[in-house]
């Protein structure tokens, strides 16, 4: 858990070039600036808008829009950071070998290291649960809380999950997706992340998966079944320096078909744990006032106190030691 937090956190330690907006992008769906974040991967695509405590949403798979609603509800109140993992929306693409979970892991650290955050919260969905928590294993001292999006953070196991993530990661699901883009045009509907969305909101957010992504996409499912010394990693640290740690999972009604709940109860027995009535797969886009009313009522019941707590006994060891 974090062990000596702050109550802001500081930009980043140089200036990060703005990245132009692209045609199919108006700022009437994306309003916010995106800057360019250098890594060993190339730049990644970054977002930080608000003040106040961190939130770092996760995200695999998609792009940072599947964030935006949620973002207008919390950055009035929160520093809100997003970014695109390589490979996918606006970030650049280090390549088929270089686009692999661990990449996506790299990214986020690069993220939290370049911009100096402490005592930040996670706010993980989809596939950015196992990516997410692999950085913050490395990084346990950084991390305040964390929040499970229909996600998990476990080896995946049963026959029904591991026949999915190898369908998913298959070549014939990677190459007809990347020829028809049907993951970005399902993932557009009322059904996935496009309940919200006006028809150029929607164009916005398949646009954002473009075929090289696409194929990205994929290459992260199948890279899930075979990433053994990262959820290694992960497993360790959620029966160690993670354990302690507050945790919220919000899920669909309608899309919890593995029982990722119940097993995040298994591993935080004190969790908050919510369900997002006729909600499916992003739970954030289907009711994001909800979900950001239960994430700052968690914050403010169970993290902030933790934060202040420590901050308190910090300075008391430090007056101690003068």
């Amino acid at each position: 858990m974090c062990r000596i937090p702050t109550k802001s956190a500081p930009r980043a330690r140089r200036p990060l070039s703005p990245i132009p907006r692209p045609s199919w992008l108006p700022s009437s769906t994306w309003k916010h600036p995106t800057y360019a974040l250098p890594t060993p991967a190339g730049e990644i695509a970054v977002t930080d808008t608000g003040t106040g405590p961190v939130l770092l949403f996760v995200h695999v798979g998609l792009w940072s829009m599947v964030w935006r609603d949620l973002l207008e509800e919390l950055s009035p109140h929160y520093r809100c950071i997003t970014l695109d993992v390589p490979g996918s929306g606006r970030s650049s693409d280090p390549g088929p070998r270089a686009t692999s979970l661990g990449g996506a892991a790299s990214a986020v650290g690069a993220v939290i290291d370049q911009l100096d955050l402490p005592a930040l919260t996670l706010v993980l969905h989809d596939v950015g649960g196992p990516a997410g928590l692999a950085t913050a294993a490395r990084r346990p001292e950084r991390i305040a809380g964390l929040v499970a999006l229909n996600t998990f953070g476990w080896r995946p196991s049963g026959a029904a999950l591991r026949t999915m993530l190898t369908i998913m990661g298959s070549t014939l699901a990677r190459e007809t997706d990347a020829a028809l883009g049907w993951l970005p045009r399902l993932a557009a509907t009322r059904f996935g992340a496009g309940r919200h969305l006006t028809k150029a909101d929607r164009k916005a957010l398949r646009a954002g998966m473009d075929k090289r992504a696409r194929r990205n996409t994929h290459r992260c499912f199948a890279d899930l079944l075979t990433a053994d010394t990262l959820h290694h990693q992960v497993e360790i640290a959620l029966r160690g320096p993670l354990a302690a740690l507050p945790l919220l999972s919000i899920f669909g009604q309608r899309n919890d078909p593995f029982g990722f709940q119940p097993r995040w109860r298994d591993l935080f027995p004190t969790a908050q744990q919510e369900v997002i009535t006729r909600g499916n797969h992003f739970p954030m886009c289907d009711d994001p006032a909800r979900v950001a009313g239960l994430i700052r009522h968690w914050h403010t019941t169970h993290v902030a106190p933790a934060l202040n707590s420590s901050i308190t006994s910090h300075r008391a060891a430090t007056d101690t030691e003068r």
